[in-house]
């Protein structure tokens, strides 16, 4: 009888100490909202391999729009296109202090989650240091190559939160 009583009471434990986390989007950092392109890299001319960033934030949420150049063909010649092509990403991100935190999934253009084909899929999680912003221009070093991308605000947004992805 008292092992009965015992994990009854630790089910109402574990069960009362659990919180349902609702679909809802949070607000986000209110000055990432908007869509923040970037222009150019520099010394890209140079380079045998770069990305150009567009990243949306609405909300918590970001979309993430990678343009792509390399002008070393290391994927399969169905995937190189000529040395251009375009990946894309969606997650949710946190501001900490000057950290920019996104956990996300690789996806196909039309934001539905990539399982296979060309490029890179699984999960999508950069690291970024917040540099300086101000009201149109934004600068992120990425954590793991220490790469500056300056972006310059092309769009505002709203934050509206509701039901995510939708």
């Amino acid at each position: 009888m008292s092992c009965r009583l015992f994990l009854a009471v630790a089910f109402l434990l574990l069960a009362g100490s659990c919180r349902f986390n609702p679909d809802i989007q949070y607000e986000g950092a209110d000055y990432l909202q908007g869509v923040w392109k970037q222009d150019s890299i520099p010394m890209q001319h140079a380079l045998l391999r770069y990305t150009l960033h567009e990243l949306k934030f609405t909300c918590d949420s970001v979309y993430a729009t990678m343009h792509v150049t390399s002008k070393a063909k290391n994927i399969a010649d169905s995937c190189y296109n000529e040395g251009q092509w375009t990946e894309y990403a969606k997650g949710i991100y946190v501001v900490r202090g000057d950290s920019l935190i996104v956990d996300g999934l690789y996806t196909k253009a039309d934001w539905r989650q990539k399982i296979s084909g060309c490029y890179r899929i699984g999960q999508y999680l950069p690291r970024f240091k917040i540099v300086r912003y101000t009201a149109d221009s934004l600068m992120l070093e990425n954590r793991y190559d220490q790469r500056p991308l300056l972006l310059r605000k092309t769009a505002d947004i709203t934050c509206v939160p509701r039901k995510r992805w939708e």
